[in-house]
């Protein structure tokens, strides 16, 4: 095959990896996150009744409320359950095995969510929903690590950032699906709560038939065999010294090593300023409130002064505008750099903040005040996009080495979806309290990520995971004497010391 065959075909075999494992993983996320708005109405009856039929009891609107409130964020506890045993998962069955047994958990909410209405049961919509949940934090969290693991180094950035394209995707078409006149009306409610089944199906379908991670191969379950075969299929041509050299100096420097637990990583002082890098940017992609706009976006819109027949419409602008930045960013990220489009991301988010407050507190006496306030929600959706929603998902992947990074997402994960639980249930609290002062709490919390990320985050693109841990060091040995500041570059320099009397 000629090289530009060989090209076009690893391409193809990339991107249709891509698409088959991010089906049923990523996007699933995104589309659950969207479907649930529409039908809220339609939902928040089907309690009611349901009480009034079992117990002979009308509800108060708070207590509606309240069930409505946790249907939604149980979202997140499933996603929080689903981020802690993605570690071991991964380990246990590898990248690809774990996704695809992840459908369980998908399959088995969709089956109680179709069933609830007849059963008058609101009580399934909340397990589904649970495990939804379950089913979105593994593959959140497996997804970018098995793109990260299987791509070459100067597309890593490009083809994990796809994760948050696919997320973002998934919200447009649940948001799309979700409208009255297709199945966010109230005989169809149940079906669209069971749609999230179809790209489960299709991952099912399709990943098999493509390769486990290349590094995952090697360095955990050492056949080097099968990791060259699985980078022959993934590159479309033999595989370069170079990228096979790279793994094997990673797998011995980790040789003998067991993979680590969370609990490890918290308390090894080499990797402290890593996690807490981690932990900081997870937590803060979910307390800036973009996320909660989805679960309800009804209420931020009603807010900004849009009448209530339009904005089921105008709640899939929100999805298109991150669905359309996150791809800029997918083409951006391996021009600029992560830490240069997540510190512009949050940057103009605090700008829309203060500009969104404005207008809200001005749009009594404007007439133009409340396209005002929309405009600035669809831009700090499009600055998230452009850089938060796709680059936190990288970091782990390129700040840890393979026997610390289940870990690390584990952690990233956990703190991702405790902090969606958190957002979720206080969100509507935020907005009635508050009022038009309500995005002021976002607005701080963009700020402070930028400046952590100007301080702290050195620059990872295109560069080897030593090259990385040794900018750490900086950070993680302040004030040390030299011996203990290259500690960890030392293993790698044991790696390649090992890998040249190997060759």
């Amino acid at each position: 095959m000629s090289p530009a065959g060989a090209q076009k075909s690893s391409s193809l075999t990339l991107v249709l990896m891509v698409a088959s494992a991010a089906s049923g993983g990523t996007l699933q996320y995104g589309y659950n996150l969207a479907i649930m708005n529409t039908p809220a109405v339609f939902i928040q009856a089907f309690v009611n009744e349901t009480f009034l039929e079992r117990w002979d009891m009308q509800l108060e609107d708070y207590q509606v409320t309240l069930v409505w409130t946790i249907i939604v964020s149980i979202f997140s506890l499933g996603g929080f359950a689903g981020a802690l045993i993605a570690g071991p998962l991964t380990i246990r069955f590898g990248r690809k095995k774990c996704l695809l047994l992840n459908n369980i958990f998908l399959m088995t909410g969709a089956l109680l969510a179709v069933t609830s209405r007849a059963a008058k049961s609101f009580e399934m919509i909340i397990i589904a929903r649970v495990l939804v949940g379950i089913n979105a934090g593994v593959s959140m969290n497996v997804q970018p690590m098995y793109f990260g693991e299987s791509a070459p180094k100067h597309l890593r950035g490009a083809v994990s950032l796809s994760s948050a394209v696919f997320t973002a995707f998934g919200v447009v078409l649940g948001q799309v699906v979700g409208i009255r006149e297709i199945l966010g009306s109230e005989p169809y409610w149940q079906y669209l709560l069971a749609s999230n089944a179809i790209p489960g199906v299709i991952q099912l379908l399709t990943l098999p038939w493509f390769p486990e991670s290349p590094r995952y191969l090697l360095i955990d379950r050492g056949d080097k065999e099968a990791c060259i075969n699985a980078l022959r299929r993934l590159r479309g041509c033999e595989v370069q010294s170079s990228e096979l050299d790279e793994i094997l100096q990673e797998q011995a420097a980790t040789k003998g090593m067991r993979p680590r637990g969370p609990w490890e990583l918290l308390t090894d002082r080499s990797v402290r300023w890593q996690l807490i890098t981690v932990m900081v940017i997870s937590s803060a992609m979910q307390l800036c409130g973009n996320d909660s706009i989805y679960f309800y976006a009804s209420y931020v819109f009603k807010e900004a002064g849009v009448s209530a027949d339009k904005i089921q419409y105008i709640t899939i602008g929100t999805g298109t505008c991150e669905f359309t930045a996150c791809i800029l960013c997918n083409l951006l990220i391996e021009r600029k750099g992560r830490r240069f489009m997540l510190m512009g991301g949050y940057i103009f988010m605090t700008i829309w903040a203060v500009v969104f407050t404005i207008a809200l507190s001005f749009e009594h006496y404007t007439s133009w005040m409340p396209y005002l306030s929309m405009a600035c929600i669809f831009t700090y959706i499009l600055s998230f996009g452009m850089g938060p929603a796709g680059v936190t998902g990288i970091l782990p992947t390129e700040l840890f080495d393979q026997t610390a990074r289940p870990a690390a997402y584990m952690i990233a994960g956990s703190m991702m979806w405790l902090n969606l639980f958190i957002m979720g249930m206080i969100f509507p609290f935020i907005m009635s309290e508050l009022s038009e002062f309500c995005f002021v709490p976002f607005g701080a919390v963009c700020l402070l990520s930028a400046l952590f990320v100007g301080l702290f985050l050195p620059e990872t693109k295109g560069k080897s995971l030593s090259a990385i841990t040794s900018e750490f060091h900086k950070l993680n040995f302040k004030g040390q004497d030299e011996k203990c500041l290259s500690q960890t570059t030392t293993q790698y320099q044991l790696g390649e010391v090992c890998l040249s009397t190997a060759l």
